[in-house]
């Protein structure tokens, strides 16, 4: 007997049970995109090397460890995506969507990175992304922070996200802060555990990240970013924090926050939550503004933010109680006689007609009325549609409530708008 194939580790199966819960989220989020004039990019899931290696930055642990990389047939080097600005730099540069142009954008669907697998973080996972090009200003920043804010309000997890912020301001200001930072290290080269040491010369700001909890203490002493921030990136990230004032959303200045990839300039944020166990990263981002002109485009300032879609659902599900996901059927029509099976199917047809909105299903395999209704109990519907051989001659059908037990009988042709009624 042939040995059972399962799937990669890491990489998983998503079953009919989980999806409805993750439409029902990803609804919400695709709505307030919308409402904020966001639109809708889908962008490739293998692209060149060079891009991720050119963007993200040669020695973060992404390029260095994570990615999926590997030579085509033609001896080119790809890889599956590890996540998606890089992607979506790429493609508003080659279809000339970016320059002296205002482009808002999202994107959603399954990053890959080779690493250890765990609760909420998979080799191959999801992400929503959004994107904004051509506006430099902090006000943009805020929007983007206020959009997400709004996110967690519809999802009902406010009350379990903190947004924390910090500016790492200017390649200039990030240079001489990495001299003095270095110095500091290297005084207490004896204190560091080995992966710092390693990052110590070729990406120190990310020895910050640590979760190391001697380095973290370590740290104390070590100078701050804050004081070496030029004017501009000062002034912006006052701007910034004003205007989160002015709308009432409460957050952090973290000078430890520096975000894991090469490409971020100024703002930086995270929202981070506590009831996954560990403090764990929802929702990340910041500003990019020299990323356009370092993969080929003209100077384009930018800002964006990802999203785990595992993490999230996750969180949804241990903290909001009454999310309810979208229901799989609405309705369930049910059919029992000589001849009726054609009738029950023709009725199903004319409500999708009349009602492309409702979730319908018509039973089939036969049984009696009281298999039929444990059926559509299975299925979850809110309403059966009745049809027996003396409802097919009179042209009728019962409508069955089955969450309160009542019942009428309608004419065909009215069932469609009494079941928009009754299921609004």
């Amino acid at each position: 007997m042939a040995k059972n194939i399962q799937a990669i580790r890491g990489m998983n199966d998503y079953l009919p049970a989980d999806t409805v819960v993750w439409q029902r989220i990803e609804g919400i989020l695709k709505q307030v995109l919308a409402s904020y004039g966001y639109s809708e990019i889908r962008l490739p899931v293998v692209e060149h090397t060079p891009l991720f290696k050119r963007a993200i930055g040669e020695v973060t642990d992404v390029v260095e460890k994570e990615m999926y990389t590997f030579d085509d047939r033609n001896g080119e080097s790809l890889t599956l995506r590890p996540e998606g600005t890089a992607g979506c730099v790429r493609a508003g540069i080659e279809h000339g969507l970016l320059y002296n142009q205002e482009q808002r954008l999202w994107y959603m669907g399954p990053m890959f990175r080779y690493e250890r697998p765990q609760k909420g973080r998979y080799r191959q996972f999801h992400q929503i992304g959004a994107e904004v090009f051509g506006l430099q200003g902090p006000d943009i920043d805020a929007e983007l922070i206020m959009m997400t804010a709004r996110w967690w309000k519809a999802l009902g997890i406010a009350d379990h996200v903190a947004l924390e912020l910090n500016s790492i301001g200017s390649a200039s200001a990030r240079a001489n802060y990495r001299e003095a930072l270095v110095a500091f290290l290297e005084q207490h080269k004896e204190k560091l555990d080995e992966d710092c040491k390693r990052r110590m010369y070729s990406n120190p700001l990310r020895v910050l990240d640590s979760k190391n909890p001697e380095v973290q203490a370590l740290l104390n002493d070590a100078p701050t970013l804050g004081d070496y921030l030029d004017e501009e990136s000062r002034e912006h990230f006052t701007g910034l924090c004003a205007l989160l004032d002015s709308v009432g959303i409460a957050y952090t200045i973290n000078q430890r926050l520096v975000r894991g990839l090469d490409y971020y300039n100024r703002t930086v944020f995270e929202w981070v939550t506590n009831s996954l166990g560990a403090q764990g990263t929802v929702c990340a981002g910041g500003r990019y503004d020299g990323l356009v002109e370092q993969l080929g485009g003209r100077a384009t300032p930018g800002v964006g933010f990802a999203m785990g879609m595992e993490r999230l659902v996750l969180l949804v599900q241990a903290v909001n109680p009454d999310f309810e996901p979208s229901r799989i059927i609405d309705v369930y029509v049910i059919a029992s006689g000589q001849g009726v099976q054609s009738a029950a199917m023709q009725l199903a047809e004319q409500v999708r007609d009349a009602a492309p909105t409702l979730k319908l299903m018509t039973n089939f395999g036969g049984g009696n009325f009281k298999k039929q209704f444990a059926r559509a109990d299975k299925w979850g519907a809110r309403v059966a549609l009745v049809l027996g051989e003396d409802e097919v001659k009179a042209g009728q059908v019962m409508v069955k409530d089955l969450s309160r037990g009542e019942q009428q009988t309608l004419a065909q042709n009215e069932v469609a708008a009494a079941l928009v009624t009754l299921l609004s």
